[in-house]
């Protein structure tokens, strides 16, 4: 159990230079006319260590600190953010942010509700383990890597750790607080055969400490998933072209339900109309039996959140229910000029940005049929395990993906292994092509972060096996 509140230890952490009751005055004078608006404080430490080749490429550490200080007016905003947490830094961002409310006269907006729910550790995990230690493990997976395979000729190692402690000051009095660590590991892995390199690699993490990361079991595992993926690739064939029927595996797929679907249900996209679902709430945009939730309250995930970047206490939102579409996800800004309610996704990268809309943990939840069974229902297609990169259009939905893994399959058996595979269609689309759905739902590793507007997030996905009836691939089969 923590020995204190997150409140109490961000107290420390702010308070030590600033005057409490001053600030708290500043904040409840500079809104007092706005609609809404909040003073977020943070504290992040930060640091990586990289190996390649058996060597340490690279190490940092960072330490950061600043404040954000936002006036909501309607639809307009007025942000100022510094470095410096002084007196004298939170009065020249006042005078600034106070432009927005000229000639405004609003009603502040309610005050998130209080929640005592702990999703993650408030322990540090940047203090568990000293640089020789971490660096020790690094030479360790180099070692046990090169070990598993004669092939394997190049092995890159990387361990990543966060801790961030926030504080929420409302113009009401409220204050919220949250401390969140945040770690990943990830391994690579370069095989050579007969003149031909491939890769492949592994990540996994969460909001814990290092303990659940560095344990030999899980590392060793990730080396071997590495390896794995690069001797698949090895044997992998030219991808054919054209439109087939497509299986996506549980877990890390979920990544295309995120970049394709998920953006444009973000709600600040509806409430502009520039997304595909806009004004389509309530209405059928997907095959019976697809529901699609984003839930910020699973413990310990990557994408998981106590309270959001502005005090609101994470959700569990159902968007799509049974194929009909139910709900978006909101900030506080987009959920009032909505007329609904904020549902705990409002997200910035560090203190230097204003909150947007953000997805956390974007999951389509399971089906009925074995993934055996799907796969024995297609007769001529491909099976896609992983993905690399992508990208996607949020007015349109149009999306073009790479698969880093993937299969043939022909007369209901998986084939040999195929590369330079490229999924391209449209979200609202491919949603309505969801023609089976399996009944293994996985989350991914815990290695996912989402960009908007030149902001980076963590964020997790997660999805059962299902089955797309007719998407278009792109392959360099000839």
């Amino acid at each position: 159990m923590p020995l204190d509140t997150p409140l109490a230890a961000t107290d420390r952490l702010f308070f030590a230079e600033l005057d409490q009751a001053a600030t708290e005055r500043l904040v409840r004078a500079e809104l007092a006319g706005a609609d809404d608006g909040e003073l977020f404080l943070e504290y992040r430490e930060s640091e990586s260590v990289s190996l390649d080749d058996g060597r340490i490429r690279g190490a940092a550490f960072d330490t950061s600190r600043g404040f954000g200080l936002r006036a909501v007016a309607g639809e307009a905003a007025g942000y100022a953010h510094s470095g410096e947490i002084s007196e004298a830094a939170l009065a020249r961002a006042a005078a600034t942010v106070r432009a927005v409310q000229s000639g405004h006269s609003g009603t502040q907006d309610v005050a998130p509700q209080a929640t005592n729910q702990r999703l993650y550790t408030d322990s540090n995990p940047l203090s568990l383990l000293d640089f020789a230690a971490k660096t020790s493990l690094l030479g360790e997976i180099d070692a046990f890597a090169r070990a598993l395979d004669s092939r394997v000729k190049q092995v890159m190692a990387s361990l990543h750790g966060e801790w961030q402690a926030v504080q929420i000051l409302r113009g009401d009095g409220t204050r919220v607080a949250d401390i969140r660590p945040l770690v990943r590991l990830n391994v690579a892995v370069v095989v050579e055969q007969d003149g031909r390199r491939e890769t492949g690699s592994q990540g996994l993490g969460g909001r814990f400490d290092y303990s659940r990361v560095v344990a030999p079991e899980v590392w060793q595992g990730a080396a071997r998933e590495a390896l794995r993926q690069a001797l698949v690739n090895l044997a992998s064939v030219p991808a054919p072209a054209g439109e087939m029927e497509v299986v996506l595996g549980p877990g890390w797929p979920g990544i295309l339900l995120h970049e394709a679907i998920g953006h444009g249900l973000e709600g600040d996209f509806n409430r502009k109309g520039t997304s595909a679902f806009a004004g389509l709430l309530g209405q059928r945009i997907a095959a019976p039996g697809v529901t699609v939730v984003d839930d910020g309250t699973m413990p310990d995930r990557r994408g998981s959140l106590t309270v959001d970047d502005e005090g609101t206490p994470s959700h569990r939102t159902v968007l799509i229910e049974d194929g009909i579409l139910v709900g978006f996800l909101q900030d506080r800004q987009n959920a009032r000029l909505m007329g609904v309610a904020p549902t705990g996704n409002g997200r910035r990268q560090s203190y230097a940005h204003a909150p947007m809309p953000r997805m956390t943990n974007t999951v389509m939840l399971n089906g009925n049929h074995a993934p055996e069974e799907i796969i024995r229902s297609v007769k001529r297609g491909l099976y896609a395990v992983n993905f690399g990169g992508g990208q996607v259009d949020i007015t349109s939905g149009k999306f073009v993906f790479s698969a880093s893994e993937a299969y043939l399959i022909e007369d209901g058996r998986l084939g040999a292994p195929v590369k330079g595979a490229t999924l391209i269609g449209n979200g609202p689309d491919s949603l309505t092509k969801v023609a089976m759905l399996g009944n293994d739902m996985a989350l991914d590793p815990g290695v996912g972060t989402c960009g908007k507007s030149g902001q980076g997030v963590p964020v997790g996905v997660g999805q059962p096996t299902l089955k797309l009836a007719g998407l278009t691939v792109g392959g360099t089969a000839m």
